[in-house]
């Protein structure tokens, strides 16, 4: 049910929703600081975490045994939660606004777009926003000789992979809130995954009970893909780290498709 729930959604979706996107450009074309805020925040970590603590830490142990610097192993750590923390922004704080206060949604319905459209829309422009601060990113890391393979290209459509399962599944919990309080409950979830997900230390030195639980994170197998592809190591985990991500991914969108029809065409 819910692959013939999703399926359709990509087949016909049409080009309606790419109307979305364009809205979303024409709002943001005075606001353009503001969309660029998001890839100052893992810049500054890699400067003072990577680059600063980084003298002090040395080497560290990185993908496949190899031994790296500290700031190439924190570098791809950072792209995987500024995809994480971009894609949980627009799919919760500014969804909820749209969805409940602002009414957008509501009227969008009034034109021949449905809720599929929206959903679509929206999550392609989250998929947008984060490929800017992707490539951005990407860019300081050739900048600061942080790179080891050309399989760090392939970055790019990882940070999206991971950007694609934390938006539908933030958008999908933001279809339940009533209230801006509930948001308290996401910054629950989302610290301890930027903090304990192997983004600054191994999580190898972790107790095994407390190792295993971090594998079953998402924002882990998000790191640990960036991390390998950056270091040019792939194997079976990587193939895991992407049905991992792909399954959250189109799990969130079958929930939020169902509640958009729920709330907007009740």
């Amino acid at each position: 049910m819910t692959a013939l729930r999703i399926t359709p959604m990509f087949a016909f979706g049409s080009r309606r929703a790419l109307r979305m996107v364009e809205r979303n450009l024409l709002v943001y074309k005075h606001q353009w600081l503001g969309l660029l805020s998001g890839f100052f925040e893992p810049f500054f970590y890699l400067l003072s975490i990577g680059f600063g603590l980084g003298r002090l830490v040395g080497d560290v142990a990185g993908p496949g045994g190899q031994t790296i610097p500290y700031a190439l192993f924190v570098a791809p750590a950072l792209l995987a939660a500024s995809a994480m923390n971009g894609a949980v922004v627009e799919s919760t704080f500014n969804f909820f606004f749209k969805l409940n206060y602002d009414k957008t949604f509501a009227s969008i319905l009034t034109t021949p777009m449905s809720p599929a459209d929206i959903s679509l829309g929206e999550l392609a422009w989250a998929l947008m926003r984060g490929a800017i601060y992707t490539v951005g990113f990407l860019g300081v890391m050739v900048v600061f000789g942080l790179v080891r393979s050309p399989l760090i290209l392939l970055t790019v459509p990882g940070a999206l992979l991971i950007g694609f399962a934390f938006a539908t599944v933030g958008m999908a919990a933001t279809s339940f809130m009533r209230t801006w309080q509930d948001f308290d409950l996401i910054q629950l979830v989302i610290l301890p995954l930027f903090l304990f997900s192997g983004t600054f230390f191994p999580i190898d030195a972790m107790p095994e009970g407390v190792r295993l639980l971090i594998q079953l994170t998402p924002l882990y197998h998000g790191v640990d893909l960036l991390r390998t592809l950056s270091v040019g190591v792939v194997g079976p985990d990587t193939l895991v780290h992407v049905a991992y991500l792909t399954v959250m991914g189109l799990l969130g969108l079958a929930v939020v498709s169902r509640r958009l029809d729920k709330l907007l065409l009740k």
